[in-house]
This record gives structure tokens, sequence and C-alpha cells, in this order.
């Protein structure tokens, strides 16, 4: 029996080192593609954005006559295309985003990721990082995808965009980024509530709600205010004719001030989730 034991310890490989990021990073992303509400909210994600963006394309190129010389010399053909994917992608990746890591605390799961890799800080970024990156990836190509089709449905009106135009690129690669730093704000007041209502409540309020409210404000408070939104980076990043308003900062600014709300956020998100119980 000893010999037998003997035999089977020196069949298996030393042990050496510590566990590290990279095996962190493929075992949160076997979990993540393991979920069935993965695949279906990214199958969302993919059906709103593009069947969103192609109706509303498709509807302004059918009523195109009907609108005044002033809407046609303003239009955003770019916008037009990308408004499902930007306005309620949002919405939908924040789902995904809260899910995560709320669901590992919903069913108890968290314990065992912990007891198997108890560096918590390197389980909470190989999260963070496999959720921007698969969404990045989704959104890239949701992003591509509808804006050519939007484009094509747009050509009768002969004022469809192309790669090439002013901003148009900057557009189309924006509003992806844009949407998967929402998916991380969820993420990151998933990991503060820890519970997925009020994540979701919580990121819906500030990028839906907040800013009707502000709106109903005086408007010089409203101008003021309307800047550090992290929801005016959205519209701030997709337009491309004229100017979303002369009181935000500039596209990337926008940007800017809604990645300092995630890197704050997360930053928050990683102090507790290293410091609570699971």
């Amino acid at each position: 029996m000893a010999s037998a034991t003997a035999v089977g310890n020196a069949a298996l490989p030393a042990v050496s080192g510590r566990a590290g990021l990279a095996g962190v990073l493929r075992s949160e992303y076997t979990k993540l593609r393991s979920v069935r509400s993965t695949y279906w909210t990214l199958f969302a994600l993919l059906v709103v954005g593009i069947g969103v963006g192609a109706l509303i394309s498709g509807l302004t190129a059918g009523h195109w006559n009907q609108m005044s010389a002033a809407s046609q010399a303003t239009f955003d053909p770019t916008q037009n295309s990308l408004v499902g994917l930007g306005f309620l992608g949002q919405l939908i990746i924040v789902v995904l985003g809260a899910m995560v890591i709320t669901a590992e605390y919903s069913t108890g799961m968290i314990r065992t990721s912990l007891t198997v890799m108890p560096r918590r800080p390197t389980v909470y970024a190989a999260k963070a990082l496999v959720l921007g990156g698969v969404t990045l990836a989704i959104t890239l190509v949701t992003s591509f995808v509808v804006f050519f089709l939007g484009q094509a449905l747009l050509s009768s009106t002969h004022h469809a965009a192309s790669l090439s135009g002013p901003r148009v690129l900057t557009a189309v690669i924006g509003t992806a980024l844009y949407v998967t730093l929402c998916g991380l704000l969820g993420f990151a007041a998933g990991s503060i509530l820890r519970q997925t209502a009020g994540a979701i409540s919580a990121v819906i309020g500030a990028l839906f709600v907040l800013p009707i409210i502000v709106h109903f404000l005086p408007n010089s408070m409203d101008n003021a205010i309307e800047r550090w939104l992290p929801s005016s980076a959205g519209n701030s990043i997709s337009t491309t004719v004229g100017s979303a308003g002369a009181h935000l900062f500039s596209a990337w600014g926008e940007m800017a001030v809604l990645g300092a709300y995630v890197v704050i956020l997360l930053g928050i998100g990683g102090y507790l989730f290293r410091t609570r119980d699971a």
C-alpha cells in the first residue's frame, strides 16, 4: 500500500509557484461562458443594438422627405444608427456586469471561489478584466455591424456616413467603449452592494433617472452639472454632426469623466471585496 501511494505521488507534477492572474482569468472566463444568463444577455444586446438601430435608420429613410430642411441639415446618420446600442445597450450590459459578481454571492459560490483562490485582489481584478474584455469584443462587433447596416438603409437619403468621415470612427469605437464602461459600473455597484437588484437600480438611476432630474433644474445649474454626469459620455462620443452641447466637455473629456467614475467605484468595490466576509 505504501509503495502504491509513493508511486501515485511520484506521478503527480511537483507543486511550484503561486496561482497567478492568468490562471484566474481562465477560471473566470470559464465561469462567465458556462452560465446561461450570459448568453441570453449578450444575445439581447446584439438583438437590441442591431435591431433597434436598423429599425430607426429604416424609419428615418422612409420618412426622409417629410423631415424639415433644418432637421435634414443637422441630421447625424452615425448617431442615428448607433442609438440602439448606445441607449438601450447600456441598460442590458449593466445587468450582466452586476450579475458577474452578485450571482456568486446569492448562490454562496463566492466562498468556494475564495477558498480555491484566496488572493482576493487577483480574483476581483480577473472578474473585471474578463467582463470588460468580453463586453468590449461583443460591443465592437455590434457597433460596426449596426453602423454599416444603418448606413446602407440610409443610403437613399444621400446623407449616409462613412468611416472616413469626421469623428465617425471615433463614434463607432467610442460607443462600444461607453457601453463597456457601463458594464463595469454595474460590476462595481454589484461589488459594493452585493445584491443584483440593488446594483442594477443604482446604476440605472445614475444613467437614466439622474439626467432627467437634472434637466428640471434652472439652465445654469443644469449646464454645470450635466458635464459631470456619467451618461453624458454616451451622447457626446456618438455625436458626429454639430455638438452634443457647448456646456459639455469634449467627447473624450466626457469619456474621461465616466472612466473616473468607473475607476473610483471599482476601487471602492475592490477594497470592500478584500475586507468584508464572503
